[in-house]
């Protein structure tokens, strides 16, 4: 996140986080002169113990609250999950005053059972100021919310808050990963806004996959090695029509050009670029063609959960991405260097926004900013 702003045009960045490794990560980019991330301050710290106010004015508060505890992978505890860190965002709103927001976690915060508390939460980023009073129960304090708000009764700083389910692959991410963002932008500024429309899709690859053939071209696979259109697509393709989106990017596009090493060992070119053993294919982890989107890279406590994060082969075997491929899934720029072992780099690329997904959100709130920022000063009549 902090990456696609900075790529935005967002300048004196501070970047706050508790996992260590990840905090490694970002010194060894900023020591090595990485594009973007030189002039960062970094801090390695609980989020619970941040001073924000330090902070008030700033352009932009942006990060990822934890999403274990509304991942459809995990128990799905929600407000009751210790890790839950949505209060920590709000009161960074509450302190800082930012003419905006960016939030970002999982599509399972939208399910049943918490959707009722993710509404809670949007409430809270709409009138961060109100906040919850001593012995006030959150269903208690959402009601009060809703009172204040539809009767127009808020005080001190209030926001405009969106929320949309974006998918990497509509927007130029390999790698099929859907989240749901929340954009604030503070109501006083009268900045417009909107999440942008795809620029991707499954149609245009179709097209390219089995109507042109350009695709396989373009990677020189031999026509013995070409897959065939599935019979639910097959059916679809002589109804495509015009496109005008670009086709989703795959697997293949993305690890193009990378040196093949071969298992057990490492890239002595590329960093980060180690061929680990052991993948195997189960059902339910069967690895992520080479002619489609990634399916989602994944971070389990100990980096890569129940054999997903793996690749299958155009022999149809299956191996696990390295660190590597798996940067180029998530967006990362060759350059940046990742800090640990296998299993510590895949948990934090797993836990990481893609960099041109959050840059696709972040950039025109940027230019809102900037444009607000250059308007004349209105004179009354």
């Amino acid at each position: 996140m902090a990456l696609a702003a900075a790529r935005s045009g967002f300048a004196d960045i501070t970047a706050i986080d508790l996992h260590g490794p990840a905090c490694e990560t970002l010194r060894k980019n900023k020591q090595a002169g990485v594009e973007h991330v030189k002039g960062w301050k970094i801090v390695e710290a609980d989020i619970r113990d941040v001073d924000y106010k330090p902070f008030a004015g700033i352009d932009l508060l942006s990060g990822g609250p934890p999403c274990q505890p509304f991942s459809l992978g995990g128990k799905r505890h929600g407000r009751d999950d210790a890790r839950e860190m949505f209060p920590q965002f709000i009161r960074g709103v509450r302190e800082t005053k930012p003419k905006a927001f960016v939030f970002e976690n999982v599509r399972g915060i939208l399910s049943t059972s918490t959707l009722a508390y993710f509404n809670y939460i949007l409430q809270q980023l709409q009138l961060p100021e109100h906040s919850r009073d001593k012995g006030e129960k959150w269903k208690q304090h959402r009601a009060r919310l809703e009172r204040l708000y539809t009767g127009g009764k808020g005080e001190g700083a209030q926001y405009r808050v969106i929320q949309q389910i974006m998918n990497g692959a509509d927007f130029g991410v390999p790698q099929r990963r859907e989240r749901v963002f929340i954009v604030g932008v503070r109501s006083d500024l009268a900045i417009e806004y909107n999440f942008p429309l795809p620029t991707h899709s499954a149609e245009a690859l179709w097209r390219d996959l089995w109507i042109t053939g350009e695709y396989w071209e373009r990677h020189r696979v031999p026509r013995a090695k070409r897959t065939t259109a599935p019979p639910v697509v097959a059916a679809k393709l002589a109804n495509l029509g015009t496109l005008t989106t670009a086709p989703w990017r795959t697997v293949r596009d993305a690890i193009s050009g990378l040196p093949n090493v071969g298992l057990g060992r490492t890239s002595h070119t590329v960093a980060n670029h180690f061929f680990n053993r052991g993948a195997r294919a189960y059902p339910g982890h069967d690895g992520s063609s080479l002619d489609a989107p990634s399916k989602t890279i994944k971070a389990g406590k100990n980096g890569v959960p129940g054999g997903e994060n793996m690749v299958r082969l155009d022999d149809q075997s299956v191996r696990y991405y390295t660190v590597r491929e798996c940067a180029r899934l998530q967006t990362f720029p060759d350059d940046w260097a990742f800090d640990g072992a296998w299993c510590t780099c895949m948990r934090q690329i797993g836990n990481a926004v893609p960099v041109t997904l959050g840059q696709v959100v972040a950039q025109p709130l940027g230019a809102a900013l900037v444009a607000k920022a250059n308007q004349p000063p209105t004179v009354p009549a």
